[in-house]
Order: structure tokens, then sequence, then C-alpha cells
């Protein structure tokens, strides 16, 4: 368990820019606490104790603002960034390496009793305010971008913009440093779109002044 706080201390002073030293994390950061509440809920509920598991988990939810129900398995060097309005469901799987920003939900679409939530593979970005929902998989060194909805699976090194959710940019080979992962970089395809209808009017703006000058008949 100490190796465990080391690490995770160790990787919020990696990540987070604001975070100055071991006894601020320590005492500040309601990612970590979350998440080691959890461990703790988690194993209570692996041996069937789930009431005290359950109240465990909504004490953590009112004290940080996340809510990570006790039956999900998350893996190790989590990082939950501020948090606040951000829900882990009971069947979602979280791999190692993976960012999670604040109003996050990985949620379920329906009432099935099984396998309902999505899994997270390692070194995976998922951006604020985006819900990732169902049965799916994000596969490893992808971006889900901010607000978008994932209702589908996302292949590896892919990113994700848009409601539903789709894939803009996929590299084709692994991400070096998944690390490096900067959401504030995504895409925009609708500019993109509007900024190519633009290009289009001013060619066909140019055609018709050219026509005129000429003294051509349209």
């Amino acid at each position: 368990m100490l190796s465990r706080i080391k690490e995770d201390v160790d990787m919020v002073l990696e990540m987070d820019p604001a975070a100055k030293n071991r006894m601020e994390v320590l005492a500040t950061s309601s990612g970590l606490h979350a998440i080691w509440s959890h461990l703790i809920a988690h194993k209570l509920y692996k041996r069937n104790f789930t009431t005290s598991a359950r109240i465990i988990s909504q004490l953590t939810r009112f004290l940080t603002g996340i809510e990570i129900h006790p039956g999900a398995e998350v893996g190790r060097r989590l990082f939950i960034d501020h948090g606040m309005g951000t829900v882990i469901g009971e069947t979602c799987r979280i791999g190692n390496n993976v960012t999670i920003y604040q109003g996050v939900t990985l949620g379920g679409t329906g009432k099935e009793e099984q396998k309902r939530h999505p899994d997270i593979d390692d070194n995976v970005l998922i951006a604020a305010g985006a819900k990732v929902l169902g049965n799916i998989r994000i596969h490893e060194n992808s971006k889900i971008g901010a607000n978008s909805v994932v209702l589908k699976d996302i292949p590896r090194d892919s990113t994700v913009v848009g409601i539903p959710g789709y894939v803009v940019k996929q590299a084709g080979e692994k991400v070096k440093n998944a690390r490096d992962l900067n959401h504030a970089d995504l895409p925009d395809p609708i500019l993109d779109m509007i900024l190519g209808l633009e290009d289009e009017i001013k060619d066909f703006r140019n055609e018709v002044r050219n026509e005129v000058e000429n003294g051509s008949h349209i």
C-alpha cells in the first residue's frame, strides 16, 4: 500500500504542473483520495461486503465529487485531474496510465445485469465532460475529446471528437510517449468544414468576377 501511495503521488507531481510537493499532493489531491478510497471499497465489494463498500463510495463522492462504484476495476497510475462530477460505473475496467478530467462519465446505456460499462485500455486520455457509454472498449493510446459522447469501440491510437463520437485521426502505429497526450490540440472537424466552405465560396466569387470582367454571360 505504501509503495502504491508513493507511486501515485509521484505520478501526480509528474502530470500536474500545479502540484508543488508531496505534502501538498497528499493533502489536496481529490483524485488520489477518491482512488485510494476506492481501493478499500473494492476489496470489501469483492468479499461481498457490498453495503459497506457502497457507503464508502458514497462518502467519497460527498467529500471529493468523484463517484467510483466499488465494483469498478482500476489500474495503476490513474490520474483524475480536478475530478468534480466524474462517474465510473460498476462494471467498468480501467487500465494503467489513464488520464481522466472533470465531468467524465464512464457509464451504461440500460439496465443490463452483466457487463454494461466501458473498458478503458492503457494510456488513454479522456478530456473534460466526455461520456463513454455502454459495453464498449477504448483501445490503447487513444484520446477522447472534450464533451464527446462515445457509443462504440474505438481502435488504438485514435483521436475521437463529436456527438456521437467518431474517429478523426488514427496514427496507424503505436504512440511513442502516450503520457504526453494533449487534449488541447484536438482537431475541430466542424471548423474545418466551415473553413472549407468559405474557400469554395471565395473561389466561386472569383470565377464570377472573372466572367463579368471578360464580358461573358453566366
